[in-house]
């Protein structure tokens, strides 16, 4: 798919390309060896997304819609506990019984989190924002997710501007670990 424009269209086309991810991995056999390489592709690409959010979408709802304090919050603990379950996943190898659980898990909370989004959250940030700074947000997005971590760390902090200022090594020591590993590739 290809990524650009706004902030919710960059953010929609993550949304379609995790859907097919999970597609792709439910396609598989329980044990199939594929099943690591595709959950560290979904890993990757969850952690990039989270991080570019909270660094830019999140303050931006706090800043222009109404109750957006609230609504940050909340949506800031989803991906707390998608985190916690990519985590955990990360340590499962396919054939492992913990892998296929934490994999529905791992669906169940991010399409309640998308659903959210896409259904509540876009229309509202859309109504509040201009065209121009709904595209100045999506240009931030694709550079944040650039620099962003490609590995869960639940404890990372993840508000401004301690996640802004810590995001950019994190994600640059995971990059080095997942090129000496393969991972993501």
């Amino acid at each position: 798919m290809g990524h650009g424009g706004n902030i919710i269209q960059e953010l929609t086309t993550d949304h379609r390309e995790v859907d097919e991810m999970f597609e792709q991995i439910e396609g598989l056999p329980a044990g199939d060896e594929r099943l690591r390489k595709l959950a560290d592709q979904l890993t990757i690409e969850l952690v990039r997304h989270s991080v570019a959010e909270e660094e830019y979408l999140y303050p931006a709802v706090r800043r222009h819609v109404d109750g957006g304090d609230d609504l940050a919050d909340r949506e800031i603990e989803e991906h707390a506990e998608v985190e916690r379950i990519l985590k955990e996943w990360e340590g499962c190898e396919p054939g492992d019984s913990r892998f296929t659980t934490l994999a529905a898990q791992l669906k169940e909370s991010v399409t309640s989190h998308v659903r959210d989004e896409e259904n509540r959250l876009f229309p509202q940030l859309a109504a509040a924002c201009s065209a121009e700074a709904l595209d100045e947000l999506g240009e931030k997005i694709r550079s944040a997710k650039k620099t962003a971590p490609t590995r869960p760390h639940p404890s990372a902090p993840d508000t401004p501007p301690a996640n802004k200022l810590l995001a950019p090594g994190a994600g640059m020591v995971d990059r080095v670990r997942d090129m000496i590993t393969g991972r993501g590739r």
